[in-house]
């Protein structure tokens, strides 16, 4: 895996096919590696960069707090080191918000952004949510467990649960194969969830942007996307009738297509607006 130094941190990350950046930013906890259910069908078309953030993988991990922002910056300065002078931005949830700053706070590395599971700026219920998580790490033998126990049962269906046991099974399996994540990381994390707030930037987000959110997501539920779409001029929103907040696992064929279908249609982009919203079963 090659490594490179930005901002004074060691940032590890993984690069895959051919044709244009396409920069992929993960969740809360993971590394780079979640992204294995969707490279099959994006290398076909990008180069795929896959990073891990700040205080995942086998990046640096430095003292918290981490912000939302700060991590724009951090993304910026390693696709500078790599030699990335723009790119395809798609980021799940706290990548997501990650990649919300970086458009609006660096507009020339980042061609198109795709916003999966996001939100906009912390509320109530999303808070309540995180300090749930919270208070389990300091109490649970790893963050693997909090992931497995916690974070998993909503961020999939219970359909999933019940007729997919398996897989369950599989992405239990999964998480415990990945580099251990320290609980200060995974609260540093955490308190960037907590801080984040791009309501503002939102409205400095200038590229072609797409929105996709599960409508059974109980994180990130529609509340958010609706309200995203309706301050990033021209974006697009699809909903997946289907799914929660793991979409890109739990559907991966349905997450991908659409997906693709969005960054495909980047290649010969114009600046003409477009505005839609689209449900998938």
């Amino acid at each position: 895996m090659p490594q490179i130094t930005a901002d004074g941190l060691t940032i590890n990350y993984d690069v895959q096919g051919e044709g244009p950046p396409l920069l992929l930013i993960p969740y809360l906890s993971a590394d780079h590696a979640c992204y294995a259910f969707q490279l099959p069908s994006y290398t076909e078309h990008f180069s795929c960069i896959a990073l891990d953030l700040p205080g995942t993988g086998e990046s640096d991990k430095p003292p918290g707090p981490y912000s939302t922002a700060v991590y724009a910056d951090q993304v910026a300065s390693f696709l500078g080191a790599i030699g990335v002078e723009q790119a395809h931005v798609a980021g799940v949830s706290l990548g997501a918000a990650v990649g919300m700053h970086l458009a609006a706070r660096h507009p020339r590395r980042v061609r198109s952004l795709s916003l999966h599971s996001a939100w906009d700026a912390s509320d109530r219920y999303l808070t309540t949510i995180l300090e749930l998580w919270r208070t389990l790490a300091r109490t649970r033998p790893s963050v693997a467990d909090v992931v497995i126990e916690a974070i998993f049962p909503l961020c999939f269906t219970p359909e999933m649960y019940v007729s997919r046991p398996d897989f369950v099974d599989t992405l239990e399996e999964f998480v415990r194969s990945r580099p251990v994540q320290p609980p200060d990381a995974f609260l540093a994390q955490t308190d960037a969830a907590l801080a984040h707030d791009a309501v503002t930037a939102l409205g400095d987000i200038r590229v072609s942007t797409l929105i996709t959110v599960g409508a059974h997501d109980l994180i990130c539920s529609p509340r958010f996307a609706e309200r995203i779409h309706s301050r990033i001029g021209g974006s697009e929103l699809v909903v997946f009738e289907h799914l929660s907040h793991g979409a890109l696992h739990e559907d991966p064929e349905t997450f991908n297509r659409a997906t693709l279908h969005f960054l495909l249609g980047q290649k010969d982009f114009t600046a003409t607006a477009r505005s839609s919203s689209t449900s998938m079963g």
